[in-house]
C-alpha cells in the first residue's frame, strides 16, 4: 500500500502579521516624512519672499543714522541688515584693512576702514573694491585733500570730516569657504569685524558690531569703488518641495504594489502552519506504475 508523505512549508509563503505590520509602518514614517520635508519648504518659501521683499524695502529706503553704542546690542541680521544708514566721523587710516574679494570688477580686495565717530565710537566702513594694481594709487589719493567739499562726503579716506551712506552688514566671522582668517599672517576672507579691529589695536567696548557698505562716491574714477553689494537670496523652496511630496508619491505606489506581489497566486499549494494537519500528497509515480495503471483501465492487465 503506498503511503502518503507530509508536505514540507513553502519557500514562497506569505509573510507573518507581524512582518506585514512593520512593513507598512516603515513606509508610512517614510511617506510621512517626505510630506513633512515638503510641507517645510514650502514655508521656507513663504519665508524667503517675505525676507526679500523687506530687504528691498530697505535697500530703497530713505537712509537712517546708524545704530549708535546704546542700540548696538539690539543690532541683529533680522531687522537690521542691509538698512540704508548715514554716518559722520573721520577715518583712521592707519588703521586700514585688506579683504581677499572677488567681485564684478574682478578679484582684489575689499579696503575696510575704521570710522571715528563724533560720539566716539568707532564703525568699520567697507570703502569698496580696489584692484591689486591699484593700491598705490588709491592711497596717493586718500594722502591729499579733496578737491570739493562734495569729495568729502564720499567713502574716500580723506584725513576731515566725512559723511558715509550705506548699508548696514552684520560681522562675518571665521572667514571665508575653506579659508580661515589668519590675523598673524594679515590675511583676510571675511570682514570680520571684532578680529580685524583686535588686529589694528582698536577698543572693543567702542566698535560697532556691524560695519557699513558705502555707496558709490561721486567720482566715478577713484578707487575704492563702492555700491557692489550683491544683495541676492536663492529661492528654489518650491522645487525642493515637489521633489518631496513626488518621493512621497513614488513610496506610496511602491508600497501599494509590493502588497500585491504579497498576495497568494492562485494555483500555489496551501501553506503549512505550524500545529496543524500537514495536508497527504500523493507520491510520485514511476514510469511503470503509471503504464500499470493505464493498462488496468483498457482492461489489458499483463
Amino acid at each position: 500500500m503506498k503511503t502518503a508523505n507530509t508536505a514540507t512549508p513553502r519557500d514562497g509563503a506569505p509573510p507573518s502579521p507581524v512582518r506585514r505590520a512593520v512593513f507598512a509602518g516603515l513606509a508610512l514614517i517614510v511617506f510621512a516624512g517626505f510630506i513633512a520635508l515638503g510641507s517645510w519648504q514650502l514655508q521656507r518659501r513663504v519665508w524667503k519672499l517675505d525676507l526679500i521683499a523687506r530687504v528691498e524695502q530697505r535697500v530703497h529706503a530713505a537712509p537712517a543714522p546708524a545704530p549708535g553704542p546704546a542700540q548696538w546690542p539690539l543690532v541683529n541680521a533680522a531687522s537690521d541688515e542691509y538698512r540704508r544708514v548715514e554716518t559722520k566721523g573721520v577715518f583712521l587710516n592707519d588703521r586700514e584693512t585688506l579683504v581677499q574679494a572677488s567681485t564684478e570688477l574682478g578679484s582684489g580686495f575689499w579696503v575696510m576702514t575704521p570710522l571715528r565717530t563724533a560720539g566716539g565710537g568707532i564703525v568699520m566702513i567697507n570703502r569698496g573694491f580696489v584692484a591689486p594694481g591699484a593700491l598705490k594709487a588709491m592711497h596717493a589719493a586718500d594722502a591729499a585733500p579733496p578737491a570739493s567739499p562734495s569729495a568729502a562726503t564720499s567713502a574716500s579716506a580723506s584725513p576731515s570730516m566725512a559723511t558715509v551712506t550705506g548699508l548696514l552688514r552684520i560681522s562675518q566671522p571665521g572667514g571665508g569657504f575653506l579659508r580661515h582668517n589668519d590675523p598673524a599672517a594679515d590675511r583676510w576672507f571675511s570682514r570680520d569685524v571684532q578680529a580685524i579691529g583686535a588686529a589694528r589695536g582698536l577698543d572693543p567696548r567702542r566698535l560697532a558690531p556691524y560695519f557699513i557698505d558705502a555707496d558709490a562716491g561721486p567720482d566715478a574714477g577713484r578707487w575704492p569703488v563702492g555700491g557692489l553689494t550683491v544683495i541676492s537670496f536663492p529661492n528654489n523652496h518650491l522645487v525642493y518641495a515637489l521633489t518631496w511630496y513626488a518621493l512621497a508619491l513614488m513610496t506610496a505606489a511602491a508600497f501599494l504594489r509590493s502588497l500585491r506581489s504579497l498576495r497568494i497566486r492562485p494555483g500555489l499549494r496551501p501553506a503549512w502552519r505550524p500545529g496543524s494537519e500537514p495536508p497527504i500528497l500523493p507520491e510520485k509515480q514511476t514510469r511503470g506504475e503509471r503504464e500499470g495503471e493505464d493498462n488496468r483501465d483498457t482492461g489489458n492487465v499483463r
